[in-house]
């Protein structure tokens, strides 16, 4: 039986609208990323959906409380479902991380799978984690829907996994601030069916960095 899960990224953050890299540090949702959330909200009190997860960082459950409130589920978090740990770039612009450390930055820039971010992790330890958790909810959750909020990080390795895109090929897809992406989960696949749906919103939506 397959699992449909919905996977939301969050709403904007601060530090989205500046351009810094968060990882596992947190920035408040704007106020651009708060009616976001809402938004979501008002599509799904429409849905049918049998469970609510989010990643545990602040950003990620602010968007799912704000779905909770309007659809009444409870939100169950789970660690898996967090963003990249980019270590000494985390706080940084680009910019920012191109003058301080430049040869790290470079690598973080080059896409590899396996570079680890000094005091973070890699993108392909990152999937890991995710796919994981994705697997073990399809499983408790076999025939149902389920809504996940998540980070731009996650939904973009995510994507690659499904269509076989290498992780050092420049990123060609838009991963926006409070998109809709529907991935099919049967036993041991994923399937993709919508990609960064943000119809529900009247505001335009910024790309990840």
């Amino acid at each position: 039986m397959k699992t449909e899960f919905i996977l939301l990224r969050h709403g904007e953050t601060e530090w989205n609208s500046l351009g810094r890299l968060q990882g596992h540090l947190d920035s408040a949702l704007s106020a651009k990323g708060l009616r976001q959330a809402d938004a979501l909200a008002v599509r799904l009190a429409s849905e049918s959906f049998q469970a609510l997860y989010s990643s545990d960082l602040g950003r990620a459950l602010e968007t799912a409380r704000r779905i909770a409130a309007r659809t009444g589920h409870s939100v169950l978090q789970d660690t898996r479902l967090r963003e990249r740990g980019l270590g000494i770039l985390e706080g940084l612009t680009r910019d920012e991380a191109g003058q301080r450390h430049p040869e790290m930055f470079a690598e973080y820039a080059a896409g590899g799978p396996d570079f680890v971010v000094p005091k973070g992790e890699s993108a392909s330890q990152r999937l890991r984690h995710a796919v994981e958790c994705l697997e073990e909810l399809g499983a408790r959750h076999a025939g149902a829907r389920v809504v996940v909020v998540t980070h731009g990080g996650v939904l973009s390795s995510l994507f690659r996994h499904c269509l076989g895109i290498p992780h050092g090929t420049p990123r060609a897809f838009s991963v926006l601030n409070a998109s809709w992406s529907q991935f099919d989960y049967h036993p041991g696949t994923f399937r993709l069916v919508t990609w960064g749906d943000v119809n529900h919103l009247r505001d335009d939506s910024r790309d990840d960095t």
